[in-house]
């Protein structure tokens, strides 16, 4: 069984029932849903097809609100497009205008009053560069050269490397989304451009105060400013996703593996998901195979412990999405198999939270390596024990058995863990007749020796103190 999770994003490439369907078959454990682009309307069809397909699949995908955040955009253009010329002149326009190679405008107004003559601005991922040449005002524009043209586009993001964008954190669309997230039982919410804890603690003041404090959050880094406040951000968040694409144009393109690498080390060390996002498969937006480089980038960030891995356009406008999650699955798969299980034992025991479900993870996973036992089950209900049995990256499955169908799909992004949802048992005893039962053996196809997990006495939640030696006959 695959243990590395692969996130697809949603869109006109897979946005049919069946398609889902196609992607959960080949590998798919959660679905994005790009707020920059889809509608309220949309979404919430999707999110409850989704909905049908784990009770018709017996799976737990997991669904991701992922926010506008403050971003910038361009406006629209004449045709859609314009063509801007290398050493030519352009303005911004900061009030509103049709688009074409001479003037256009953008979402933020007061990009104007953030620049400073000599700062870069860069459009659609770093595709285009412009420097600002001069700052005027009175017709609020901005005059900018053309240093590296191109073929600008509608709502195209831009990036102003090294400046501070006043633009607040959670906008009014931000919060609609949000909301609508909540209404609408969303596993996760990935916070776009976060810069500091206070980021995320605001997302979490607005999921308390509208009692869904289960409701995940994964930060997404895309700036100089959220790697400088990375430690803090990790702290409260539930997951960083490393959004290279952003990032990549923020800073220097050389530092991003570095950066991704520290990511990574440090959401393992505090048992948070990790996620590596933006072109791993890129050329599967248009080929059916994916370059060699590709296949490399997706191993790396298995073998330096990534919990998953993100596809954007490969599955949400590409030619071959169901091809995209499949050639991943393989990737993983594969790479898996080389994880130095050891390396990971040792940062985990070095990193300890020091409380007992810690340390019963870390003699789980010792006693599964020793014994080469088939599976470790862990009882859960809040996921916790699972999340830290899997910060070992055992080469044994971690099988989470709950009761409940929100911590099933919670633990959709934890590399190595498989849900499953079992009936209420109210002793040790039952726990055990119903793995005796056959009950998993059948679905997992589980025998032999396999170590569980679970908290005495059952039914509450964050109490992991019983580890036992089982056999399945």
């Amino acid at each position: 069984m695959k243990a590395t999770k692969i996130i697809c994003t949603i869109g006109p490439a897979s946005e049919t029932k069946e398609q889902l369907a196609e992607l959960i078959k080949k590998g798919a454990n959660a679905f994005r849903f790009n707020m920059s682009h889809g509608t309220h309307e949309w979404c919430k069809e999707k999110i409850e097809e989704l909905k049908e397909l784990n009770e018709n699949l017996n799976t737990h995908v997991a669904t991701i609100l992922d926010t506008k955040g403050p971003e910038v955009r361009t406006q629209l253009f004449e045709n859609g497009s314009a063509k801007l010329k290398t050493g030519a002149e352009v303005i911004i326009s900061m009030t509103e205008v049709l688009g074409n190679s001479k003037k256009f405008s953008v979402t933020y107004p007061g990009l104007i009053n953030d620049v400073e003559i000599g700062n870069h601005i860069l459009i659609d991922d770093g595709q285009i560069n412009l420097v600002v040449k001069k700052i005027d005002k009175n017709k609020k524009e901005i005059i900018c050269d053309v240093i590296e043209g191109g073929t600008v586009k509608n709502h195209k993001g831009i990036n102003v490397p090294d400046v501070k964008l006043n633009l607040d954190f959670i906008s009014p669309s931000d919060l609609e989304d949000i909301l609508f997230a909540i209404q609408n039982d969303v596993n996760f919410i990935a916070a776009s451009f976060t810069q500091s804890k206070e980021n995320i603690l605001k997302i979490r003041k607005i999921l308390k105060e509208n009692g869904k404090e289960d409701i995940k959050i994964i930060a997404k880094i895309e700036n100089r400013e959220g790697i400088k406040n990375l430690d803090e951000i990790i702290d409260v968040s539930d997951g960083i996703m490393v959004a290279r694409g952003d990032l990549g144009v923020e800073v220097f393109i050389e530092e991003v593996p570095l950066i991704q690498r520290e990511i990574i080390n440090k959401c393992i060390e505090k048992g948070k998901i990790s996620i590596v996002a933006t072109q791993m498969l890129d050329s599967m937006e248009r080929k059916p195979r994916p370059t060699r480089a590709e296949a490399n980038d997706v191993a790396t960030a298995v073998l330096i412990g990534a919990d998953a891995v993100m596809l954007s356009g490969e599955t949400a406008v590409g030619k071959y999405p169901v091809l995209a999650v499949e050639t991943m699955a393989k990737i993983c798969e594969l790479a898996e198999k080389s994880i130095d299980n050891d390396l990971f034992m040792e940062r985990m025991i070095s990193h300890c939270a020091c409380d007992s479900a810690s340390a019963i993870a870390e003699s789980a996973g010792a006693l599964a390596l020793e014994l080469d036992a088939k599976a470790i089950i862990a009882l859960t209900k809040s996921g916790y024990t699972a999340r830290m049995i899997s910060m070992l990256r055992p080469k044994t499955p971690i099988i989470a058995l709950t009761q409940d169908k929100k911590t099933a799909c919670t633990l959709a992004l934890n590399f190595g863990v498989h849900q499953f949802i079992i009936p209420e048992v109210e002793s040790l005893e039952d726990f055990l007749s119903l793995i005796d039962s056959g009950y998993l053996k059948e679905i997992f196809n589980l025998e032999g020796k396999v170590v569980i997990t679970a908290g005495l006495p059952f039914g509450k939640k964050n109490i992991t103190n019983f580890i036992k030696l089982h056999e399945i006959k």
